[in-house]
């Protein structure tokens, strides 16, 4: 039996050998998770992708307290939600925050966006190559944009930021426990003067602390959630889009060359920004049969997205990077009822991204060789902690 987390050892933008040689195998597999937990390990990309919008797997348990988890992560490591409600909770949780990501409302802020761009790498051309791309634009330019469209102030970056780290630290539960709560207690505070402003269409948390039915704490567990999920993958995506554009011969030429390219680019850099060995963490909800396999009510099962977007069943060369190349969708914002509601941003904040990044600095390289580069293992998203480049 395999025990996560894989090695990855071959290189960032290369799939675990381990992984490879069990999707060579089925698409199902029994694993231990890295707190040595039993799960099933689901990595075809049909599989995940039918599962995915399979409402007999949820992310509650009928007994939390006895679940496996995946790590110890307090709001992904494990159970979350109850049981008996969680089906009506996310409906109800769609239903107050889908309006306020329409793909309507992201067309609207993208010229917000390409200004916040334009200023942020004006300041990193300005101060010369090399750069660190991680600190000057990766970092920054999603939480600035999440912060103006929540009504967070900026200024308090440093702050959350620690606060979202922490609470997606896979390895330490207390911290993960602490992180979680100071942030809901900045929520908590935040919604509170929202309301003593009494604007309730300034933004996205003061629309939610005015809907009807809303009390404080749901206003800041959506807010706060909505905080750390809009920055903290599309900031591993700019990044690791950077690391896969620089490392494969003629790409970055042909972005600059034809912009028209830039919406392929961008879908191929969601696709294989997750080389896999994880997975989205759901629990059965009835026992129920997936490929031969019995899954029995109450068992962990990691649908491994990212995997899937790397299954030679799917794709004739999974970790080749090309924009002309992928014929299935990818599945990294999900599928069916939980479909990342973000999405639309994250689409046009990579697109604004790497559209300016290849027209102002076409000569662009990477600082330092692939295999030097350096990540954090101890977060969810697993992101670059620098990344330096030249021109």
């Amino acid at each position: 039996m395999s025990t996560l987390p894989f090695d990855k050892s071959a290189g960032p933008l290369r799939r675990p050998p381990e992984l490879g040689e069990l999707q060579e195998q089925g698409p199902v597999h029994p694993v231990t998770t890295a707190v040595g937990d039993p799960a099933w390990l689901v990595t075809g990309y049909e599989e995940v992708r039918r599962l995915l919008a399979d409402d007999r797997l949820g992310r509650a348990h009928p007994q939390p307290e006895h679940a496996s988890r995946s790590g110890e992560s307090a709001l992904f490591g494990g159970p979350f939600g109850n049981f008996d409600t969680e089906q009506a909770d996310h409906r109800r949780m769609r239903a107050l925050l889908q309006p306020h990501f329409s793909p309507k409302r992201m067309r609207a802020l993208r010229p917000r966006i390409e200004e916040l761009t334009t200023a942020l790498l004006d300041e990193m051309e300005a101060a010369g190559s090399p750069a660190d791309l991680h600190a000057a634009l990766a970092l920054p330019l999603p939480i600035a944009v999440i912060c103006e469209l929540l009504g967070v102030p900026y200024g308090d970056r440093d702050r959350f930021r620690a606060w979202s780290q922490a609470a997606a630290d896979v390895t330490d539960r207390a911290r993960s426990e602490r992180g979680l709560s100071d942030l809901f207690r900045y929520g908590r505070d935040l919604v509170a003067r929202k309301r003593a402003e009494g604007d309730p269409d300034a933004d996205v948390i003061s629309r939610l602390a005015a809907a009807d039915g809303v009390d404080d704490d749901e206003a800041a567990m959506l807010g706060m959630s909505l905080l750390f999920a809009g920055h903290e993958t599309t900031v591993t995506a700019i990044g690791m889009g950077t690391l896969w554009l620089m490392s494969t011969p003629g790409q970055w030429e042909a972005l600059a060359a034809d912009p028209a390219r830039i919406d392929a680019t961008v879908e191929e850099i969601l696709r294989g920004f997750g080389l896999g060995g994880g997975g989205l963490v759901r629990y059965a909800r009835t026992d129920l049969d997936v490929e031969g396999v019995r899954v029995r009510t109450g068992d962990l099962v990691l649908l491994d997205t990212g995997a899937a977007n790397h299954d030679p069943a799917a794709y004739t060369e999974p970790e080749r990077f090309d924009p002309d190349g992928s014929v299935a969708p990818h599945l990294s914002f999900g599928h069916g009822a939980r479909y990342c509601i973000g999405a639309p941003l994250a689409r046009i904040e990579l697109s604004v991204v790497f559209g300016q990044l290849v027209k102002r600095f076409p000569a662009l390289r990477l600082g330092r060789p692939l295999e030097e580069m350096t990540f954090d293992p101890k977060t969810l998203t697993g992101g670059l902690t620098s990344l330096p480049v030249s021109w």
